[in-house]
């Protein structure tokens, strides 16, 4: 049954992306910024963390659920045949320092399918993974690479600094985003600074935030709470003022007796003017192209956090939108400048955490 939308989805077509002639050098500056956080959060803790995304809070393991039903349109890429893949999903928080939980910054999701096939991306030839890497949020904090490069270096001259004042900051941001919030707003700026609301992660639905290639067309990506126990906590307040690792104590809480489900959505461009490629601070309207389920994650009970998992995920992998299949290619400013700029830091924490980051051919390899 073909899939009913108005106006119907835009054919990919290289064209739809738009290289600026100084993009080069816009990554070269942020590979020299991120390479700054790295290396003063190593400095500081005598371990290479992330530059973004530093702190886990859940380590987990679960499944990939395509079913066989699913309109040609919607059949693309590592959705086109029924099948269920293994997975790792990591739950994270946006600084590239590891910070008391009290500073409520953005969540991230980063998930890590194993067994796909297909034509891979370039430098991934004889991998069998797909990784798709998300926030909880619609939109990105900045239109292009070039203003997220600038943005970047406020970030890094506070890495690993005045904890205390962060900590204060966030408390008035979260007060000042709730009464945007309750007039119908939402202000990047603040949530990225501190003003995140205190929710429970696990409610929460995560984006994309920026287009991929769907085999025969273009989509952003989300995926949101499915069952019952994790729509429950959607909005649901997690006060963890006092628990510097609050959140992963949550995480741990949850997952000892209880799994969860998400759905895995897709939003189609049906409009490049409405619906940029290269600006990803601009959210795609749902009332023109709403988000569309095409397959669900399952998760099980299990250890959500331990010194082994910390091995093997935090240290032993890395998570790139550019680790996958051509039929799921990134695109736009903000995706190409991550293509080399997240293999630069996956070495930097290679190197000096004196461990070899590898892609899995199957769960057993992470040995958790």
């Amino acid at each position: 049954m073909p899939l009913s939308l108005h106006p119907p989805p835009i054919r990919f077509d290289e064209a739809l992306e738009r290289v600026e002639p100084d993009e080069a050098e816009t990554v070269e500056q942020l590979i020299e910024t991120l390479t700054r956080i790295n290396q003063t959060t190593l400095d500081h803790d005598k371990h290479a963390h992330r530059s973004v995304h530093a702190k886990s809070h859940a380590l987990l393991t679960g499944e990939l659920i395509v079913p066989g039903d699913l309109p040609r349109e919607l059949a693309q890429g590592i959705f086109a045949r029924e099948g269920r893949y293994p997975l790792v999903m990591r739950l994270s928080t946006v600084p590239g320092d590891i910070l008391d939980d009290s500073v409520s910054t953005p969540r991230g999701m980063a998930v890590k399918i194993i067994g796909v096939e297909g034509e891979r991306l370039p430098g991934g030839e004889g991998d069998v993974t797909q990784d798709f890497v998300l926030v909880n949020g619609p939109v990105f904090s900045a239109p292009n690479a070039k203003r997220f490069a600038s943005s970047l270096k406020l970030v890094a001259a506070t890495t690993d600094r005045a904890e205390g004042a962060k900590k204060a900051l966030s408390a008035v941001l979260r007060g000042t985003e709730r009464v945007i919030e309750a007039f119908g707003g939402r202000s990047a700026t603040l949530l990225a600074l501190g003003g995140q609301p205190e929710t429970h992660p696990l409610g929460d639905t995560y984006y994309s935030q920026v287009p991929l290639r769907f085999g025969d067309y273009v989509v952003k990506l989300s995926i949101a709470p499915h069952s019952p126990n994790l729509t429950a906590l959607t909005d649901a307040e997690l006060n963890v003022n006092g628990k510097r690792n609050g959140l992963r104590e949550a995480m741990v809480e949850h997952f000892a007796s209880q799994g969860g489900e998400w759905e895995v959505r897709v939003q189609f461009c049906t409009d490049p003017e409405t619906m940029p490629i290269e600006d990803a601070s601009v959210a795609w309207p749902e009332e023109k192209s709403p988000y569309i389920d095409v397959a669900r994650i399952v998760l099980p009970p299990q250890p959500a956090w331990n010194a082994v998992r910390r091995a093997a995920i935090d240290d032993g992998l890395a998570f790139s939108p550019w680790q996958g299949i051509a039929a799921h290619r990134p695109l736009g400013s903000v995706m190409r400048a991550r293509r080399m700029a997240y293999k630069v830091m996956a070495r930097f924490r290679a190197h000096h955490n004196g461990v070899t980051i590898r892609e899995p051919r199957s769960i057993a390899d992470l040995r958790i």
